[in-house]
């Protein structure tokens, strides 16, 4: 691959990865301990990710299980819980906290899926705002004495890769829809 063209590719899969992390944190109806990864815990004052004060298990299908390192956390990562927009109240036995996920609703799948193609937007947004930065700089390599062809050559191999991404940020869009939409 063309070392010029390198730059945009890493952008793009920056983008795409992105994409992937934001759909991780979305609940389909089944626990997921990635719903827990923005979920910040004050640990002794410092913003602590909520993986590095407690074990995450999932013992049930929808259940999610937080064991922390420390009892005297149960109550920060409850609060911590609570502030997040996991939208899922804990309860505790002074030991552990539980996190169960309710069935989701014909409704709530259906905002569910409209926010997985909003952000699939948003993430095809990225890829083509990446091609538009990439065909300026191309066009200024005319400056640089690179000939119009290779600059045609460039503006075409970037495209071929902004359609690639697009296609595979439908094929998540797809996965994600369907996994919501499975009862």
């Amino acid at each position: 691959m063309n070392e010029r063209l390198k730059v945009y590719d890493d952008k793009m899969v920056k983008a795409i990865d992105f994409l992937k992390s934001e759909y991780a944190s979305i609940r389909a109806g089944r626990a997921n301990p990635h719903v827990l990864d923005k979920i910040k815990v004050d640990y002794y004052g410092t913003p602590t990710p909520l993986q590095q004060v407690g074990n995450i298990t999932v013992p049930e299908p929808r259940m999610l299980q937080i064991a922390p390192w420390e009892k005297s956390l149960i109550k920060e990562i409850e609060k911590a819980i609570m502030t997040s927009d996991v939208g899922i109240t804990p309860s505790n036995d002074g030991a552990v906290i539980r996190l169960v996920f309710p069935e989701l609703t014909e409704e709530r799948r259906k905002d569910l899926v409209k926010d997985v193609k909003k952000k699939g937007e948003e993430g095809k947004v990225a890829i083509r705002n990446i091609r538009r930065d990439g065909n300026d700089a191309f066009k200024k390599l005319s400056k640089e004495d690179v000939s119009e062809d290779e600059i045609k050559d460039l503006q075409d191999e970037l495209q071929k890769m902004t359609d690639k991404y697009s296609k595979e940020i439908d094929k998540l869009v797809d996965e994600k829809s369907k996994e919501i939409l499975t009862v």
